[in-house]
């Protein structure tokens, strides 16, 4: 273990802090960072994302606790697809060619690129929230008392596609380490009929624990390997791990004061360039 890698401290801090505003993984931007700047086989730089990722949403988890913002039922319910998922995920990224890898992330980055340049503006979301209240005065099943007060009513729908949309996204994080928090967001806004707020917090909540299990896979394959590899992940941990758990808190802060439209567009940009990275010949 080495401190060679102390710079990955304040840039932690910051991809937690956007992570957690925008709801996607901390590891859609660590990922290809250990791979394309520091150079790391795809194998270790995705264990290694899940394993900082568990901390930084760990961390927003409790923020969003505090708050009283989570769905445990409706989380409860996505988890017992997530978690097999996340498993089986993990277990074919060790089956497969670390190219093949590189590429399915690459794919997998063309995909959150997408999903965040199609995203919903503000005025959308908010539409669909008003539509969820007008519609809970009618009946609702779920009630929700905020830390501030606020009484949040909805009726969850389409339970099925919910859990399959998740399911996917489960794979493809224990797989690459990104696509659960992407395909959650906004689905359980739009299908599912869950208001925004709570929608995002009951996703961290489901991401969180999905990318714990996911990483212990990863975890037991690193110590079984030992060697360069054990090391360079504690070299990279002991920086990212701080630098994300305050990232966590700052990002549900950051997320009720910025244009959450124009930071999924920027974020789309971005994640489209990584992706054409990872997807070049040669690299």
């Amino acid at each position: 273990m080495s401190l060679e890698y102390w710079f990955m401290f304040p840039i932690s801090i910051g991809i937690a802090t956007v992570a957690m505003a925008s709801g996607v993984e901390g590891a859609t931007f660590f990922t290809p960072i250990f791979i394309l700047l520091l150079g790391l086989e795809p194998a270790v730089a995705i264990g290694t994302g899940l394993i900082t990722e568990v901390f930084g949403f760990g961390s927003g988890l409790v923020a969003y606790y505090r708050k009283r913002l989570i769905d445990y039922r409706l989380g409860g319910a996505l988890l017992m697809v997530t978690v097999p998922m996340a498993l089986v995920g993990t277990w074919i990224a060790t089956m497969v060619d670390a190219g093949i890898l590189k590429a399915v992330l690459g794919v997998g980055l063309l995909a959150v690129a997408a999903s965040f340049l199609r995203s919903p503006a503000t005025e959308t979301v908010k539409r669909l929230d008003d539509d969820i209240a007008a519609a809970s005065r009618e009946g609702s099943t779920r009630v929700l008392t905020t830390a501030e007060g606020e009484t949040i009513r909805y009726t969850v729908c389409n339970r099925a596609e919910g859990s399959a949309i998740a399911g996917i996204g489960a794979l493809f994080l224990g797989m690459v380490s990104t696509g659960l928090g992407e395909m959650n967001g906004y689905f359980l806004l739009k299908r599912c009929r869950v208001p925004s707020k709570v929608a995002v917090a009951t996703s961290v909540l489901v991401v969180a624990v999905s990318a714990l299990v996911a990483s212990v896979g990863h975890v037991a394959g690193f110590l079984t390997e030992g060697g360069s590899a054990l090391d360079t992940v504690m070299s990279l941990v002991i920086f990212t791990v701080p630098g994300v758990v305050i990232g966590g808190q700052l990002g549900s802060l950051v997320a009720s004061r910025i244009s959450q439209h124009l930071l999924e567009r920027s974020l789309g940009i971005l994640f489209l360039v990584v992706a054409l990275l990872m997807l070049a010949p040669g690299r």
